[in-house]
């Protein structure tokens, strides 16, 4: 079969008409509308005073913790309260039998009574022999020894009401009352069980005061020294037995504050050397009762006031190998983006040390888009509720 072929002029005269035909396509295609300028939300960036608070993790306990024990061994015969109810001092809470400790009284009693009746008989005998001895009718030897008799049955008189006085405590032991006003807990026994010895139950129960709470909690060394000198008189106080002014704030494990302010009522006298940190104790008022022992808290306390600070929104901070940066815009959209030091962080705000002025505007999105020296369209932020601080 014969191929067709073009001639050897024809080729450069079809490669001519497709390129004049795809020049004149493209000149003929209209070009893409230009991208509207980037739209982002800014704040505005005014000085105010920023308190700079400390925020310590502790834990909750009675500001009275009493364990109680059941000082002897025996079997568990009563009990006297309801469990998480309140108790008031020398209550009435446990009965141990008492009838082992009944027969130990009971004989002591019967010791003494025979150290009795030898120290009368040894009293006698003293009475009969000095008076012979005075007129040499019996030897020095005799009154030594009846001297001796007498003083002996004197001390085991006395030794004997000791025993008594001994039978007699652990007679009381056998009721246990309540040593202070508080709330009581869950009964570690029952009525029937043999208590006092282990591995029986030896705490029975936990009498707490609530009214007010403590908290214990624990700052690191750097944190003591600012805790340190910013409630240098308060510290100064506790040590001389004075009244305080309560300035620490209670943060339940809910994020609500407590509704009464605290103060710090005791602490340790060293740095724990293994964890670096002290421990410390507040108070805070507990009148409702909504804060139970074992509860675990904040306490937070201002330890500065930044006068005519400037924060911003944390989210609006670039940070790049330690570096920081923010997206400030000019009144006219242009981007710049500054290099600035930060300071410490207050809730959901950053203060910034330098590199911003007041009343500039800071983005706080479409951050990852922006360029130096582009242009966007300026949308205040919404306002917010202020947080915790």
């Amino acid at each position: 079969m014969a191929r067709f072929r073009l001639p050897a002029t024809a080729i450069p005269r079809t490669m001519l008409f497709i390129a004049v035909t795809v020049f004149l396509t493209a000149c003929g295609r209209p070009e893409p509308p230009a991208m509207p300028p980037m739209e982002v939300t800014v704040v505005k960036v005014q000085p105010r005073d920023i308190p700079i608070y400390l925020d310590m993790i502790g834990q909750t306990l009675g500001s009275v913790d009493i364990p109680i024990r059941a000082r002897v061994d025996g079997v568990l015969e009563e009990i006297h309260f309801l469990e998480g109810r309140d108790v008031t001092k020398g209550q009435l809470l446990y009965v141990i039998d008492p009838t082992p400790f009944r027969a130990k009284v009971v004989e002591a009693k019967g010791r003494l009574a025979e150290a009795e009746t030898r120290l009368a008989k040894a009293a006698s005998d003293l009475e009969r022999i000095r008076p012979l001895a005075e007129m040499d009718a019996v030897s020095k030897q005799d009154l030594d020894a009846a001297v001796a008799q007498f003083e002996a049955a004197e001390g085991s008189v006395q030794a004997a009401r000791a025993q008594v006085e001994q039978a007699e405590i652990q007679l009381g032991y056998t009721r246990i009352e309540a040593p202070v006003d508080g709330l009581i807990g869950i009964t570690q026994a029952k009525v029937g069980e043999y208590v006092g010895r282990s591995p029986n139950p030896v705490v029975l129960n936990v009498v707490s005061q609530t009214d007010p709470i403590r908290v214990r909690f624990s700052i690191n060394e750097r944190e003591y020294l600012r805790f340190r000198r910013e409630f240098a008189d308060s510290i100064r106080d506790i040590r001389d037995g004075q009244p305080q002014s309560k300035a620490l704030q209670l943060i339940l494990s809910d994020g609500s504050i407590h509704d009464y302010l605290g103060d710090v009522v005791s602490f340790d006298a060293a740095i724990d050397p293994t964890t670096g940190t002290l421990t410390l104790e507040a108070d805070f008022p507990n009148p409702e009762r909504i804060v139970l022992p074992g509860q675990f808290a904040r306490v937070r306390g201002a330890i500065e006031n930044r006068a005519a600070a400037l924060a911003v929104p944390q989210r609006a901070v670039m940070e790049t190998q330690g570096i920081f940066q923010l997206a400030v815009v000019s009144d006219d959209g242009t981007v710049d983006l500054r290099q600035v030091r930060m300071g410490p962080r207050v809730g959901d705000e950053w203060i910034v040390e330098s590199g911003l002025e007041p009343g500039e505007h800071v983005a706080i999105d479409g951050l990852q888009r922006m360029r130096p020296g582009m242009q966007v369209v300026v949308k205040d932020a919404p306002a917010e509720p202020a947080g915790d601080g």
